[in-house]
């Protein structure tokens, strides 16, 4: 039996068409009339021909963020006008840089910016070498408020190539075109820059404002042309006749670099024992219904073997080790909502594959945000998951390894942060065109309006539900490059392999984070006083629960003593009392809650400052000084 005959609710290939579509546009640039007009008039070759020539013969080239700039306010600018992406250069992996002339002649938009210092970023991240090829036309001037004064505009990208010299990162640039004001800065401090003779030309101010300044006619050759450069100023390197002879220049330079290049041995490894081509009609179209990520993972994973870490313990969030095309990685995958216990389970195996240098793979697929909690108990539920999910977020956050993060049906909420989401910096984050990236859902919306007694109008709540539906699309999360691309799902496994050899390097330096298998702040402490499923004190761990007494189970509790002691609620079991302690025994109460037999605590303390041993951490409020917790 086919995956789309079991799970009805497939995509149709309806966002497959979407995705052939968009890319079409993006291949064809500018259109026809500005393709002609960059080849036939200004005699240069389209921008990724240039990468062809400059790029190993047989070797893939991974394009970042293709669908970058569509729908924006200001209009569609195909691929943002330029093409980033990493391939492999005389053996070197390097990020590439290139404007697309044909895109508005290469104008830079805001959009433009982003994805260059994008680009520039993951060049830092993974300690990339650097390819520009520059042919621009400089800033779009109506919108230079947005991409001229702040700190992460233009300016960051001279900024960037300062640092990464700084750190011995090679940069290489190509001026095949025109390079004009601040776009003049990046091959001039590049480390090693190659101008076209009779099409590379670069200075701050062009032939019109020379003119308007001075009324002197002079040409782009005479004012910025290569052989001014190479001959008179020294800003360039290397004077090449032809785009041709360029582009072997720059391969030449890369080759004598001297530059580590990270191992790529070539490892035997099994296919998947399920087609990826599947992966297609399993992809989650209705988000409320959640995927048994199991059938994802035996489609990407060699010979769909999967080691799975605490398979019992959390459920809801899938976790253990396997190899992509020969090479281990840990995986952290959504199996349903993010609860308290899959989150603790999360943060401890992330801390693992930290210590054991081994990259993450996380498969987000979040649920819609949560509504407010209805009562006391679901309140007291929710401040434990948050817990929990912060002690996640801190693993995930301090990390030192690479984190690839791949979603692949929701990106809803908070959960999203601790799943590795753009703001935790993951290496690279991908997204499957089904996804939704929003903090809630057009549903859990109109439910919170009706909750929440809001009074817009019917006709206003469809047109925010609608304004949300498009605006959570991935589609439209990549043309604000939200993300690294759009990928297709049946594409997953190889694009994860391509990220391998180039996935080395790391922002952050080794942190010192204690693994975090529980909560440490009594988060699920029984009426015996004891902590629910505790690993206990290292010098003295407390009795199992049920262990003594009435053997009852015990019951979560809202109120515990500054001493130690439940205070209310029902259960079995005596409270530990270490000898030569002042501790008292609990037993369990009467029918009316009270306070621990023994306690002698003026008031009851609701702080629930407890360790997951079951002694209280220091508290003021309580005579009797509580005991130092040595877990």
């Amino acid at each position: 039996m086919s995956c789309t005959s079991v799970y009805p609710l497939n995509l149709n290939f309806v966002f497959e068409i979407r995705y052939s579509e968009l890319l079409g546009k993006v291949i064809r640039g500018g259109g026809e009339k500005a393709i002609f007009r960059h080849t036939q008039r200004n005699k240069k070759v389209l921008v990724r021909e240039r990468l062809k020539m400059l790029l190993d013969d047989g070797e893939p080239f991974l394009e970042l963020s293709p669908f970058a700039g569509f729908d924006l306010p200001y209009g569609d600018v195909p691929a943002a006008g330029c093409i980033t992406g990493i391939g492999k250069i005389s053996g070197v992996w390097c990020v590439l840089m290139a404007n697309d002339a044909t895109v508005k002649g290469g104008t830079v938009y805001p959009i433009s910016v982003k994805k260059q210092l994008r680009a520039q970023e993951i060049a830092i991240q993974n300690r990339l070498s650097s390819v520009y090829l520059v042919d621009s036309g400089g800033a779009f001037l109506p919108l230079q408020a947005e991409m001229f004064p702040d700190q992460f505009h233009g300016g960051r990208v001279f900024y960037n190539e300062a640092i990464m010299s700084a750190m011995k990162i090679p940069q290489v640039a190509v001026v095949c075109g025109s390079s004009t004001a601040g776009g003049a800065y990046v091959p001039t401090m590049a480390e090693e820059t190659v101008i076209v003779d009779k099409i590379g030309t670069m200075f701050l101010a062009g032939p019109p404002l020379v003119k308007a300044a001075t009324g002197e006619d002079i040409s782009p050759e005479e004012l910025g042309g290569a052989k001014l450069h190479s001959m008179i100023s020294g800003c360039v390197d290397h004077f090449a006749p032809s785009e041709k002879e360029a582009y072997e220049c720059v391969r030449n330079i890369i080759s004598t670099l001297n530059y580590e290049i990270p191992s790529e041995e070539t490892l035997e490894c099994d296919s998947p024992l399920y087609s990826a081509d599947e992966l297609l009609g399993l992809a989650p179209q209705e988000y409320g219904y959640t995927l048994p990520i199991k059938l994802i993972l035996s489609r990407l994973i060699d010979g769909s073997g999967f080691q799975e870490f605490k398979a019992n313990y959390g459920t809801t969030l899938i976790t253990g080790f396997a190899c992509i095309e020969g090479h281990l990685v840990g995986i952290v995958a959504n199996n349903g909502e993010l609860m308290h216990d899959a989150s603790l389970k999360g943060s401890h195996f992330v801390q693992l594959c930290s210590q054991r240098n081994i990259p993450i793979l996380f498969l987000q697929n979040t649920a819609p945000h949560a509504m407010e909690p209805a009562n006391l108990l679901q309140a007291e539920d929710h401040a434990n998951r948050l817990k929990a999910q912060a002690s996640m977020m801190v693993a995930v956050a301090c990390a030192a390894v690479p984190k690839i993060t791949l979603v692949i049906g929701g990106c809803y909420g908070n959960e999203s942060y601790a799943m590795c989401g753009r703001s935790f910096d993951p290496n690279f984050l991908f997204l499957w065109p089904n996804a939704r990236v929003c903090f809630m859902d057009s549903r859990s919306f109109s439910t919170y309006s009706q909750e929440n007694d809001c009074r817009a109008g019917e006709s206003e709540l469809n047109h925010l539900r609608e304004k949300l539906e498009e605006e959570s699309s991935a589609f439209y999360s990549s043309a604000r490059l939200w993300d690294d691309g759009v990928i297709l799902p049946q594409s997953s496994r190889k694009v994860c392999a391509s990220l391998r050899p180039f996935s080395h390097g790391t922002p952050l330096p080794p942190k010192h984070v204690q693994t975090l298998r529980r909560g440490g702040e009594g988060e699920s402490v029984g009426a015996c006083g004891n902590a629910v499923g505790g690993s206990g004190c290292m010098l003295h761990p407390p009795p199992m629960h049920g262990a003594t007494g009435a053997n009852a189970p015990c019951v979560e509790v809202l109120h515990v003593c500054v001493c130690g002691n439940a205070a209310v609620g029902a259960g079995g079991g005596n409270r530990w009392v270490p000898v030569g302690m002042p501790w008292v025994g609990v037993r369990a109460p009467s029918t009316t809650p009270a306070r621990s037999n023994g306690c002698q605590c003026p008031t009851l303390c609701v702080c629930r400052c407890v360790c997951v041993c079951g002694n209280a951490c220091p508290c003021t409020t309580c005579p009797f000084p509580p005991r130092t917790c040595t877990c």
